[in-house]
Parts: structure tokens; sequence; C-alpha cells
């Protein structure tokens, strides 16, 4: 079989070749073979089958596996022609012409691409000068005091007044609509904290002003968008029963509330929690800074600064992938004109090319920084922060990694982790940490 493979350039390629009708009837032979070894065929020993007889009764898909095998294997001289390790492909070869021809030859033309050979230089060099974020002891001081509050115990007040924002009302309530209560909409001595906004929009503000034992309609109306489908932008008048007001506490910060905080310190105090609360203050600024401002300069840098041929599939995907979520905030008239006209939708992918090539270009550079520098994400540390985040929000972590891991979502996530680890590496390098 003759080929002609070349490099389109470093990240793709193109491979050219003629299938004879000899060599598909050789590789058609083959399989034959190997699919009679374990068919059942009435009137024949397994093992014995005739190849005539294969290919008699399969000879449409047994053609289309000596093709297949072909092409394997067309695919893989190619690369070894090309010097590219099979591992450095990326996505699918394009098969870009398939003509069968009368004397039984197939015409083949076969486009793939590979990861991209980038030169990264003196990058460290491109880094943007980096500030040391301060921590103020007033900053320290409001979040203990916060954290001090959030613990602090509901108190029942002392003196009777009206209910005003802040308050904790204990309240009974049930909700009628036209008359007619509905489920879900009663309760007993249940504490609602007053500007909160727990409740649907209207009902804390009514509940302000009332005293204690005074009884009280009030009056909402549903979101046009509630999950309630029977409520959704439905009025409702809810009964309610003020049976008492609460505030909270005055938060105690001593020692004891510091070993309550850190409870795998021993000798926990109060100096210690300001000490690991700058820590962890002075930590979310620099993330905050290092995300929103330095970190898309310093890539932006690294894209207009190093230049690198980029894998044709892979910025394709991108495109489209831009091209789709473009149209889901379209209405379905806008959609139908796109797809009526196609000098239209070339005008949009060459609108959202640009973005697409340069989003391509920073994930591959990011790739390449994460091997010089030595940074990794293992897949157990992906499952770990879905599992904590999982647990934050309430949700089962199993369900939630599974539903991840089907939809295909835990590669993307684990470059994200990857991208934060190493520029954060780079950036922390140019305080000297």
């Amino acid at each position: 079989m003759e080929f002609n493979a070349q490099k389109l350039n470093d990240a793709n390629a193109i491979v050219t070749t003629t299938f004879s009708k000899e060599l598909i009837a050789q590789h058609l032979n083959k399989v034959a073979k190997l699919a009679a070894k374990d068919m059942n065929i009435s009137g024949f020993r397994k093992g014995k089958i005739p190849i005539s007889v294969v290919k008699a009764r399969y000879g449409e898909k047994l053609n289309q596996d000596a093709e297949a095998e072909v092409f394997r294997n067309l695919f893989g001289e190619a690369l070894a022609k090309l010097n590219i390790d099979n591992a450095d492909v990326i996505g699918e070869p394009t098969v870009t012409k398939y003509d069968k021809k009368d004397d039984g030859s197939i015409d083949v033309e076969v486009k793939f691409s590979c990861k991209p050979v980038i030169e990264l230089g003196d990058y460290k060099a491109l880094i943007p000068d980096v500030e040391e974020k301060e921590v103020t002891d007033e900053e320290v001081d409001a979040r203990i005091s916060e954290m001090a509050s959030s613990i602090a115990p509901l108190e029942k007040i002392k003196r009777k007044r009206a209910v005003k924002d802040g308050d904790y009302a204990v309240i009974d309530f049930e909700g009628f609509i036209d008359g007619v209560a509905f489920d879900g909409g009663k309760a007993e001595m249940h504490t609602l904290q007053i500007g909160s906004g727990s409740f649907i929009s209207g009902f804390e503000d009514q509940v302000k002003g009332m005293k204690y034992d005074e009884e009280k309609e009030i009056n909402v109306t549903f979101p046009k968008e509630y999950q309630s489908k029977d409520l959704a932008g439905k009025e409702a008048v809810f009964k309610v029963k003020l049976h008492e007001i609460q505030t909270k506490a005055e938060p105690v910060i001593d020692d004891e509330f510091a070993r309550k905080i850190l409870s795998n310190e021993k000798e926990a105090n109060v100096q210690m929690l300001k000490e690991k609360i700058k820590e962890q203050i002075s930590s979310e600024k620099t993330t905050r800074y290092y995300n929103e401002e330095l970190k898309p300069v310093y890539l932006d840098k690294l894209v207009n600064t190093l230049d690198f041929d980029l894998p044709e599939s892979v910025v394709e995907q991108e495109v489209n992938q831009a091209i789709n979520s473009e149209a889901r905030t379209m209405s379905e008239d806008d959609i139908n004109k796109l797809k009526e006209d196609q000098a239209e939708l070339e005008k949009m992918r060459e609108r959202l090319t640009p973005d697409a090539v340069n989003s391509v270009k920073a994930t591959f550079i990011i790739d390449a920084l994460a091997k010089a520098e030595n940074v990794d994400v293992s897949d157990q540390e992906v499952s770990q922060v879905l599992y904590y985040e999982a647990m934050q929000m309430g949700q089962n972590p199993q369900d939630v990694i599974k539903q991840y891991t089907d939809n295909g979502y835990l590669p993307a996530i684990k470059m994200s982790m990857i991208e934060d680890r190493v520029i954060t590496k780079l950036l922390d390098s140019k305080l000297g940490k």
C-alpha cells in the first residue's frame, strides 16, 4: 500500500493513499477467518464454517471490518513515518476523502491533529509585578466579630416592642390561595430572621411592626419563576401570629470562643485565632487578586507572545461550542434564520474564531507551564474537591461525582485546577514564596 504522509505544520498532518482491491480482499479473508472461529451457523460445526459461507452471509459487514483494518494500518504507518507518538494524537482522525472506484479500489485522504510543540522561552520574565496584600487589624476583628455573632445564641427580648429589621420573629403561619390552604404553606413556632430574604418578597416587610400575640393577614404574590408551578405567579394570603421576638445575644470573644473555632488546636487562644484569621483573609485577598487581576494579564501576555501551531480539530471544536453557546441565548426565529442563511453563519463563525483560537492557545500554554513547573493534579484530588463542594451544598457527593463523570466534565475541572495551581505558583515566586 503506497501512501503519502506529511505534516501540514507542527500540530496537523494529512495522509493520502489508495486502498487497492487486492489489499482489501486480503484483509477481508483475514477478518472472515477470524469471524468463522466464533460463528454459529446451522449445519456447520463451530470453527469449521467455510470462509465462502461466512462471506456470503456477512459480506457487507466483513467488508466494512476489512476496510477499517486497512485504515488502522494506514494510520499506524503514517504515525511511524511522521515520528508522531500515538499518545500525542488529539481527537479522532477526520476522513476528508473516501471515494470508492469502479475497479474496487478506494481513494482516501485523512487529516489528524497532534499536540503542538511549544517553546516557552523565558516565561517567567512575563510574570507581572505582584503586590503583597495587607490585612488590617480592623479586618481581622470584624471577621472574628462576625463569626462570634453567627454562633451567638438567640434570646427573647425582655421588653415588648414591635418587630424590626434584624429581629428573629417566632411565628405561626398558614397560606391560602383563593381561600384554600395549600400544601407546604403552614408552620408553627417558626423562627424567621427579618431582612434575611428567606421568605417570599414582601412577607418579611409586613411582619415588621407586629407585636407580641398579634395576628395579621399578609398578602404576597409568588414569583412567576417559583419552583412550585401550582403556586408560581399566584396571589396568596398568609394568616400569621407573632409569639415572641428574639435577638442575638451579645457575642463573647474570649479564649473559650477561640477553642471552639480552633477545635484542633490544644492551646488555642484569642491571639492564635487572630493570627489564623489574618492568614485566612490574606489568602482570600491574594486569591481574588491573582484570579481577577494578575492571571488574565499574564495569560494575555503569554498568548500574545508565544507563537506555535494549533490543532485544527481542537480549534474547530472550540468554535462550534462558542456557536452553540451563543445560540442558546437566541430566539427560535433567529436560530431558524441562521440555519437558512449559510453566509450569516459563516460571519458568526469568523467573529467567534479569534477568541476560540486564544482560548485553545491558552489551554496548551497552561499544559506546557504545568510540565515545566512539575505541577499536576491527581484524579483523587479532583474527586476530593467535588466531594467537599457537594457537602457544602447539601448534596450527595457520590451522585455529584457520578453526574460530572457521566457528562465528561472531569477533564475540564482537572485542567482548571492545574491552571490555578501553576499560575499561583508562578505569581507566588514573584513574591519570593
